[in-house]
């Protein structure tokens, strides 16, 4: 990072003094500040790596009570920030309780602008090594599945069938409304299995007119119809040697799906207008919305293409009945917008959880996702209200416990949903379960869980 992107906030009342350091850090991007509300709004617009900060601020700057107070509201708003307090000749008192308070590091006064220089570039080599350290953990514990949370019941039930049947080349269909993650599975398919270094071709059968479609399957011939100008590969053929995913293939029309069988079948095509049979090597994925067995009762669709495309079925959950995992995607969603947008948001507060967790969401991870968005964009302060998030606290549906299931399935539920809300401290857990934490940690290995997945940590939080 060069020293002009370096982000430096000097919170000093002293006109002389701040223009003097002004002076000296003038290859660092500088903002100032005169007062703690003034250094607030400083903070909140541009968020320094560096704050260097004099103990005594008006209205009292012959005390330091002002000054304990920013440093502490700055450390609370921006735990990262490095802060410098800058402090009166031999205070030496006070100089060791802003670091106890959590300051970086403290300059006793006279200034002398090259000791001062150091101390503020090692604060910024210090703050960039920690945020690549943070950046490589939460690699580290980023899911196998690239991004997948499942740390729900029915989420984990499914990539613990994308695990397994990836390395094959069993032809798969994806179930689930619309939203759910149905090509996100298919790519980690993809980024699972031996293919992964080639291509990964997708087609949404439903975007493409009927006319237009065979052609962008399977390519067409010079001249085979009115504007064919020239030869061109189809989608099939690209994808030789890797994944060809079909997203909802329910809408293909019912003349293709006889030319869609007759290449799963025996893996070769013909252009449009041509007459040379060309073999394709590649792995297909389905997906669709709807109901297959119903579109065949119907006679939309063909019995034995299903059964063809379908030699391993995965049945994705709805967001909504994703109860334990619901919060955790949510976070991961708001650290992933956060970065997009610049912004440094620290979670929900209690009545966004609340309204998270009780919204039916009927366009599942796709309105959470642009609803965190939005979210992002409109909070004015650290954390995202149901507000920002357009809905209520009590919109959708409530919380509903089926006294029907079995104990073990009532039991592992309610530990991850516990953990979710406690970021996994085994403390607040247990509490909020009222068990013990011995109880707890002896049912976290009775049902395999653990909650370091459940961590700030884990989430980059």
């Amino acid at each position: 990072m060069t020293e002009d992107s370096r982000k430096l906030l000097i919170v000093e009342d002293d006109p002389g003094l701040l223009s003097q350091l002004k002076w000296c850090f003038e290859g660092y991007d500088v903002f100032t500040a005169e007062d703690r509300p003034s250094a607030i709004t400083e903070l909140r617009r541009h968020e320094p790596m560096v704050v260097l900060q004099d103990l005594g601020l008006p209205p009292k700057p012959e005390g330091v009570e002002e000054g304990f107070l920013t440093l502490g509201e700055i450390l609370k708003l921006a735990p990262h920030t490095k802060v410098i307090v800058v402090t009166g000749n031999g205070d030496q008192e006070n100089a060791l309780h802003s670091v106890a308070q959590g300051a970086y590091d403290f300059y006793e006064k006279p200034v002398d602008t090259d000791t001062l220089k150091l101390l503020v570039d090692r604060a910024f080599n210090i703050s960039e090594l920690e945020a690549e350290n943070r950046r490589l953990q939460n690699k580290l514990h980023e899911s196998p599945l690239d991004g997948i949370v499942a740390a729900s019941e029915g989420m984990l039930a499914v990539c613990r069938m994308i695990e397994k049947i990836a390395p094959t080349d069993v032809t798969t269909l994806l179930l689930g409304e619309s939203g759910t993650g149905k090509e996100l599975l298919a790519r980690a398919l993809h980024r699972l299995s031996p293919r992964a270094e080639n291509k990964f071709i997708a087609i949404n059968c439903a975007a493409i007119p009927e006319n237009l479609l065979e052609s962008e399957l399977f390519g067409h011939e010079k001249g085979a119809f009115t504007g064919a100008h020239k030869t061109t590969t189809g989608k099939v053929e690209l994808a030789n040697g890797g994944t060809l995913f079909l997203d909802e293939i329910g809408d293909m029309p019912l003349a293709l799906q006889a030319k869609m069988l007759r290449f799963l079948q025996e893996r070769v095509i013909e252009r449009v207008g041509g007459r040379e049979e060309i073999s394709v090597d590649v792995r297909v994925i389905c997906a669709t919305n709807q109901n297959p067995e119903g579109l065949i009762k119907e006679g939309l669709f063909r019995e034995d293409l299903y059964y063809r495309v379908s030699e391993i079925t995965i049945n994705i959950p709805p967001y909504r009945d994703r109860e334990e995992g619901r919060l955790i995607l949510a976070r991961t969603l708001l650290l992933k917008c956060c970065k997009s947008q610049g912004r440094a948001i620290n979670g929900f507060t209690e009545d966004a959880v609340q309204a998270i967790e009780s919204y039916n969401w009927p366009g599942n991870v796709r309105e959470l996702e642009n609803k965190i968005k939005g979210a992002v964009i409109m909070a004015d302060g650290k954390l995202v209200t149901a507000a920002d998030l357009g809905i209520e606290a009590g919109e959708g549906r409530g919380e509903s416990f089926n006294l029907r299931e079995v104990r073990q399935q009532a039991e592992s539920k309610a530990i991850r949903v516990a953990l979710a809300k406690c970021f996994g401290n085994i403390s607040k857990a247990a509490e909020m379960l009222g068990i013990t934490r011995p109880t707890l940690y002896d049912l976290l290995s009775k049902y395999g869980l653990s909650a370091e997945g459940y961590s700030k940590k884990s989430t980059g939080l």
